[in-house]
């Protein structure tokens, strides 16, 4: 298990880093909305483990 999420994250920094989606995490996060997300990085995260499309 930890090993296909190693390789889900680097997928991840791949697409993203790399300019294939969009510049910022949040804007494509399930959440990015009122308080689902307390993270400072928010809303200009590149990286975080809590993203999910």
């Amino acid at each position: 298990m930890v090993y296909l999420q190693r390789i889900w994250r680097w997928w991840q920094r791949l697409v993203f880093e790399a300019g294939g989606g969009s510049e910022f995490l949040c804007d494509t996060c399930r959440y990015d909305h009122g308080g689902a997300c307390g993270r400072r990085e928010r809303p200009n995260a590149r990286r975080c483990p809590d993203y999910r499309r």
